[in-house]
């Protein structure tokens, strides 16, 4: 068993190497899990025809807001992330969304496997926040692949490589899968983080004032700032 990294001493020539193309073929919804995740389809191919025993992937995947146009009314809603429209050719940065490590199983020429992307609907985290801002449209995302290719050898002997560092490609995602993954498992709810004091005195309003819920309370509470 040996590990190649691509021009040091000693690798196995790179017309022998496999060298794996990545694309994202789709996008879909989980229906039933544990937790509220989407799933993505990534196609794995290697054009050369050559067997790969497996690959232990790591994906970063980002979101790249500078990569859409926004109307007036998402602008508005996207202020907290980036400041003023003005200012957001400086400030519209990469946001994180996940880091997913994903087994590839043996194939040969190509295969589909499903990555499960988790899908907070805390409004506190950057990515969260950013595509409850989205009506519609697109979200512009990039996977970065890091990872270990595991191959057979001229010889049949067991031979690995590192993934390329500069593995990257684009995948724009409907807002609509995001959108029906959170409000299947969230119908009709948003959700917002709370200090544990302000929780405390919440729970006070609730049980002075004999409201059932704390969505009462706090509607109880902004009913001055309607009138």
């Amino acid at each position: 068993m040996s590990l190649h990294e691509g021009a040091s001493n000693g690798a196995t020539p790179a017309a022998v190497v496999p060298e794996p193309e990545f694309a994202v073929i789709g996008a879909r919804p989980v229906r039933y899990a544990a937790a509220p995740m989407l799933m993505l389809d990534l196609q794995v191919s290697e054009p050369s025809g050559r067997p790969v025993y497996m690959i232990a992937l790591t994906i970063q995947l980002m979101i790249e807001p500078a990569r859409r146009s926004y109307d007036e009314k998402t602008r508005a809603g996207l202020v907290e992330l980036f400041g003023a429209p003005e200012r957001w050719v400086v400030t519209t940065r990469s946001l994180v969304w996940a880091q997913l490590d994903v087994l590839v199983p043996a194939f040969t020429g190509s295969t589909t496997v499903s990555v499960p992307v988790p899908c907070s609907y805390d409004l506190e985290l950057a990515a969260a926040k950013y595509l409850y801002s989205l009506a519609d449209g697109e979200a512009p995302l990039a996977l970065h692949f890091n990872g270990t290719i595991y191959y057979p050898g001229d010889d049949g002997g067991l031979q690995m490589v590192l993934l390329p560092w500069n593995k990257s490609i684009d995948f724009r995602m409907p807002v609509s899968v995001w959108r029906q993954t959170v409000e299947h498992y969230y119908p009709n709810t948003n959700w917002v983080a709370l200090r544990s004091d302000t929780l405390a005195a919440l729970q006070r309003v609730k049980l002075d004032r004999g409201l059932a819920t704390f969505d009462a309370s706090i509607d109880a509470l902004l009913d001055g700032e309607r009138t």
